[in-house]
């Protein structure tokens, strides 16, 4: 089999899957295929296009991967438990880690919740802003009112 034919197949084939994902998985070994093609075009032996389909790979998929997430999810809609990082939330029972106990409301939702550090007590009413999810507790902390 012509390996220019292979290489152009499974740049073709990893494109589409792409595609079809849109979860820039497949798009780096894409980049990958071509270079290969490239080789083989420029008849290299095939463990040279191989070296190169996988190195070219390698390099997009660790060096080009995170500034493209970075900007392509950009205008991710954050959903389910995810959204409630960074929202206001009010202690409707006293939270004491060392006693494992308490709990927030959140847009009418009640969570059990933590403070980020062990030995502070937040009293019922305070305002906290949830600063992460730990299995299914939101971590809080009291808000801090901001300075004018």
């Amino acid at each position: 089999m012509n390996m220019i034919v292979f290489w152009l197949t499974v740049l073709v084939v990893l494109v589409i899957i792409e595609l079809l994902t849109m979860g820039l998985t497949t798009i780096w070994f894409a980049g990958g295929a071509l270079v290969a093609a490239l080789a083989s075009l420029l008849r290299a032996p095939f463990l040279v296009q191989v070296i190169l389909f996988l190195l070219t790979s390698a390099v997009l998929l660790f060096f080009t991967r995170p500034l493209a997430v970075k900007y392509f999810n950009k205008d991710r809609v954050r959903t389910n438990a995810e959204s409630l990082i960074g929202r206001q939330a009010i202690v409707i029972s006293e939270i004491d880690n060392l006693q494992g106990i308490g709990q927030v409301n959140v847009g009418g939702m009640e969570w059990s919740a933590r403070t980020r550090e062990d030995g502070v007590k937040l009293p019922v009413g305070t305002v906290t802003t949830v600063l992460a999810i730990n299995g299914v507790k939101l971590v809080v902390e009291e808000r801090k009112e901001k300075e004018v």
